[in-house]
């Protein structure tokens, strides 16, 4: 890929909204001048992550990843920096100059993960085309389509496509592109058997399964024909970015609507989801034809706490799909249900009714899951005793798995007024339930500890790390760097003088002088950066560093800003009070920080001395051990120099 010119990179940057981007993710709620919601990184019950849109940055204090929006997008959707960048620019229409055709030899270049999303891509528009652009296209998989009562726009939305009957046309296009086959064969759109190459999808109308944020991950490919030795439905196999219990179909599309609606409509294949979606309800999702997993429930978490489960009329799937209902249960949220009318489904009803009555439908026929599951299989064996005792066993198990002990209350009342139980004994049996869920989550089996022959104790060294006082340094220098600071200095007639200089000009002066350098890797590479700046006469803003490519040093810039707290206006003009803020005493805080940071690289210097002494106490001469004592000395007096300039006294 070409690289993006640094002016476009500044639009994109600028132009793109991080709260809309993450919104797109995340359920977002206002928390003062923040927003805040679920991690998208990992499994939380209480919103730790953050996003600011003032500073355009976010914040993930479950798992410590922090950044801008091309971060974002780098950690969730794995892009790499120019591909992230790519998306924004997409999304917020900023003009990128035209790229030169990849090479062969730059595809080979390629990581295999983005490879084989470029690989899936391609696929998709290829397929696309072909319904289009090729005879056979038109004629069989236009045509399906067409006769699914499938509107152009939707058909276009959802990037449907179709695999020409020829062994080997999608693969041939991919080869003769520069693409590997090792790669083609990864994805599953290519087969191989006795040096043979062929289409896996071949013949089949395709639908194309995106990632939230719009990326091919893989593909469903439906057979037209009616033969019952040939599965209807093929999906791509798994891969490194294909997970099919980790993918919601039409996610993609919907995620605005579920938000908007506070609701999830789940279903089961491809095509309930577009024809709920041209019928206008668009908050819908479907598993692919596969069971219900924890992934699969944990993705919509993050959008609403309400997912509405579509059913048909085939009673015995919905018998296999109550799982499902227990698992949507135990991650905490509320779960609904609605049954189509016997012979059909949501794409079959979709189709048969206006929108209106579609969403009159639905409104009608939402069940709480205790209804639903009594109405369904009372129905089995309402006079019998024993059916009766066993079934509402199973609805104090299901209620049993709700973590919040107020919901499993409610439900517990209406279990009780819909059995006409006494509520104290489903109370026990509920609390029965829960001390049997909690044994079987909570006991871990015992760690084998294997006993050591001989063990050698670990000697004990002292603990060196003067992190703390490098993280502080950095922060005030890529905070202040640019800002002006008075200092004294002493000129050619030995008097001391005030002169104005910056704080980066300042800071990287103090360290030349004492030949320091930071040692965490990160830091280092920012100190480089500034120095080769502060040379060229350029001082640089905190946000130029949010805009690099090395997404450890925009983790570090984000840091920094998260941890920036800013009053709020009343204080001073509402109650007339005035605060003095690190800003107000910079030369102060400055100084501090610089002498801190010499201090701490004395005091490893001298832990190190006294090592070399404890390591070598047999073999160091007398003329070494002089020589580093008098350095021990030296170090000692400079300490404590610089600890009465930090008005502190420090004994070790």
């Amino acid at each position: 890929m070409a690289i993006i010119p640094p002016h476009i990179v500044d639009d994109i940057i600028q132009t793109a909204r991080i709260e809309e981007v993450i919104g797109e993710f995340v359920q977002l709620k206002r928390a003062g001048s923040n927003l805040k919601g679920l991690s998208p990184f990992t499994d939380e019950k209480t919103p730790s992550f953050v996003v600011s849109p003032a500073k355009q940055i976010f914040k993930c204090f479950s798992t410590g990843k922090g950044g801008t929006v091309v971060s974002f997008l780098m950690e969730k959707e794995h892009y790499s920096y120019p591909e992230a960048l790519r998306w924004l620019a997409d999304k917020y229409g900023v003009q990128i100059p035209e790229d030169k055709p990849a090479t062969k030899e730059e595809l080979e270049a390629i990581s295999e993960r983005e490879s084989l999303y470029i690989i899936n891509e391609f696929a998709k528009n290829h397929f696309v085309s072909n319904l289009s652009e090729n005879d056979e296209g038109k004629k069989i998989g236009q045509s399906y389509f067409i006769e699914r009562g499938f509107r152009q726009d939707i058909i276009e939305k959802f990037q449907l496509g179709y695999c020409l009957n020829v062994s080997d046309d999608f693969t041939k296009a991919a080869l003769n592109k520069g693409f590997k086959l090792e790669y083609l064969e990864k994805v599953g759109l290519t087969k191989t058997k006795d040096d043979r190459h062929f289409d896996f999808f071949r013949g089949r109308v395709m639908f194309p399964i995106h990632s939230v944020s719009g990326r091919v991950l893989g593909f469903g490919g439906r057979t037209l024909l009616n033969d019952k030795k040939i599965a209807k439905y093929f999906n791509s196999p798994e891969s490194i970015i294909y997970n099919k219990s980790e993918i919601l179909y039409g996610l993609h599309f919907s995620k605005g609507d579920i938000i908007k609606y506070d609701n999830c409509f789940l279903c089961e294949g491809y095509t309930d989801v577009i024809s709920m979606f041209q019928a206008g309800i668009q908050n819908v999702v479907s598993s692919s034809g596969t069971s219900l997993t924890k992934e699969q429930i944990r993705l919509v978490k993050r959008y609403t706490k309400n997912i509405t489960i579509l059913y048909d009329g085939d009673a015995a799937g919905i018998k296999a799909s109550f799982r499902g209902i227990d698992l949507i249960l135990e991650e905490g949220l509320n779960v609904k249900i609605v049954l189509f009318p016997e012979g059909e489904d949501p794409d079959s009803y979709a189709k048969s009714v206006s929108s209106s009555e579609l969403e009159q439908f639905l409104a009608e026929h939402t069940q709480d899951f205790i209804s639903f599951k009594a109405d369904l299989l009372l129905k089995e064996g309402e006079n019998d005793p024993i059916q009766r005792a066993e079934l509402i066993k199973e609805m104090m198990h299901s209620v049993s798995l709700i973590p919040d002990q107020i919901t499993r209350n409610v439900y517990m009342k209406s279990v009780a007024q819909r059995f006409e139980m006494n509520e104290d004994i489903l109370t026990n049996e509920l609390i029965n339930n829960r001390k049997e869920l909690i044994s079987k989550t909570t006991n871990q089996p015992e760690r084998r500890v294997e006993p050591t022959v001989n063990p050698v104790p670990e000697e004990k060294k002292p603990r060196i790390n003067d992190d703390h006082n490098e993280k502080d340094l950095m922060r005030i220098l890529m905070l202040y760097g640019p800002l002006s600071i008075s200092v004294e200095q002493l000129n050619e007639a030995g008097k001391k003088e005030q002169i104005e200089t910056s704080v980066a000009e300042l800071i990287l002066h103090e360290l030349n002088v004492d030949e320091l350098v930071f040692e965490n890797p990160v830091l280092h590479r920012i100190h480089k950066i500034i120095a080769e700046s502060v040379a060229e006469n350029v001082l640089l803003k905190s946000s130029y560093f949010q805009k690099l490519e090395d997404q450890e040093i925009v983790r570090f810039a984000t840091e920094i800003e998260m941890n920036q707290y800013e009053l709020s206006d009343n204080w001073i003009v509402k109650h007339k009070i005035h605060t003095n803020s690190e800003k107000d005493k910079l030369h102060q805080a400055v100084m501090s920080s610089i002498y801190s940071f010499k201090v701490g690289k004395i005091e490893k210097r001298i832990r190190e001395i006294q090592q070399i002494m404890i390591d070598k106490s047999d073999s160091i001469t007398d003329e070494e051990l002089m020589d580093i004592l008098a350095e021990q000395v030296t170090l000692e007096q400079i300490k404590r120099l610089i600890s009465e300039k930090l008005g502190r006294i420090v004994i070790r």
